[in-house]
This record gives structure tokens, C-alpha cells and sequence, in this order.
């Protein structure tokens, strides 16, 4: 091979082994930014969208106007697993509940993880759609023990729901939902779904934290 071709071979493969070394360290960027932003939106113990991603996703429903309404969910006495058989065993759990979750069908459009044991659940369709996704969650949940590493435990839910107004916030939706769910735990009820026209309880909460 003459002087000339082999330079010129020589040039040629230091262009592709720098092409290939671009492309390389250009899919691991784009494989270290997708990573980032799906931290960003997912909780971490159980995969499940967190609450910024559900806020999102409900901003985008009210603006849509599209029929829909929030469940929400925390475990009654999940406390009481944490303290018994410490708090890795409580994620696990935590883990097993969001699967039961996600695992729900139409009209549940997002099951997400707000904080601690509290889940949410965002539902297309009207009252009725809404009612009976958290029906479904409920008993997706109190319906059968759940197996963790330490034996089987029996676990229930306190859940409330409420339905999307026009000119609603997501604010207000979660409000509304909170209340609903903060009945359904003081009445051991299960279940409740929030009435608009009722006069607000002065026993009331506020969950400002969940609406950042």
C-alpha cells in the first residue's frame, strides 16, 4: 500500500472511531436524560407515577374539559406494619399495593403514589365511572391478604373521590378528594365520594402539601 493510501486509510478510520465514540457518549446523554426525567415523574418504592406526574396529567384533563374525577387512597394502619416488621417490609408493601393499583382497569387512566401511604387514582368518566373505580380500588385491596417476605397481611383502605367541575382546578379537585377521603377514615365508611353541596366540616384538614 503506497504512503499516500495508507494515510489516507489511516484518516479515514480515525474519522469513523471518532463518529462511533460521538455516537456512544450521544446515547449514553440521551440515556442519562430519560433516566432523569423519568425520576422526575415516578416514585421511587413502588414505580408508579408520583404526584407530579398526576398533577399533570389532571391539569391536562381540566383543560381538555374532559369528564373526570380523582380517587384517594391511604392504608388504614399502615403504621402499625411499619412499626411491627420495620420499614423495609412496609415498602414492600407499599410496592404490593401500587401493583394492585396500576393493575385496574379502564376507566382508571393513572394510578399514582402521592407520599407516604396515600395513593391516587385518576378516572375518566362521570360520577358513576368515578364511584366505581374506587369501589374497585377498595376492594383490590381489602379484598384478599397481601403476601409480603414476613407472612400474609391483611390491609384496608380509607378511600374518598370527587368529580371535576368546570373551572375546577387541580387544587380543588384534590381538596375535594381529600375531604371526601378524610370522612371515609373518621366513619370507618370504606369508601366515600365528596357532595359539592355539602356544608363544609369544621373538623376538616388541610393536605396543602399534596398540591405544590
Amino acid at each position: 500500500m503506497s504512503p499516500i493510501l495508507q494515510a489516507i486509510v489511516t484518516t479515514v478510520g480515525g474519522i469513523l472511531a471518532g463518529l462511533a465514540l460521538a455516537g456512544a457518549l450521544l446515547w449514553r446523554q440521551q440515556q442519562a436524560l430519560e433516566a432523569a426525567r423519568y425520576d422526575a415523574t415516578h416514585d421511587d418504592v413502588t414505580s408508579l407515577p408520583n404526584r407530579r406526574l398526576l398533577l399533570t396529567r389532571l391539569r391536562a384533563a381540566l383543560t381538555d374539559d374532559a369528564p373526570c374525577g380523582l380517587v384517594l387512597l391511604d392504608l388504614d394502619r399502615f403504621k402499625t406494619v411499619n412499626d411491627t416488621f420495620g420499614h423495609d417490609t412496609g415498602n414492600v408493601l407499599l410496592a404490593q399495593v401500587g401493583r394492585l393499583l396500576a393493575g385496574l382497569d379502564a376507566p382508571v387512566q393513572l394510578a399514582a403514589r402521592l407520599s407516604g401511604d396515600e395513593f391516587a387514582l385518576l378516572v375518566d368518566g362521570d360520577r358513576d365511572d368515578v364511584a366505581d373505580a374506587a369501589r374497585a380500588a377498595c376492594h383490590a385491596i381489602g379484598g384478599a391478604p397481601i403476601r409480603l417476605d414476613t407472612g400474609e397481611v391483611s390491609v384496608r383502605a380509607s378511600v374518598g373521590y370527587s368529580i371535576a367541575r368546570l373551572g375546577m382546578s387541580p387544587r380543588q379537585v384534590l381538596a375535594d378528594a381529600d375531604q371526601a377521603m378524610y370522612h371515609a377514615k373518621r366513619d370507618g365508611s370504606g369508601v366515600q365520594g365528596h357532595d359539592p353541596f355539602a356544608t363544609p366540616h369544621s373538623g376538616g384538614r388541610s393536605r396543602d402539601r399534596h398540591h405544590h
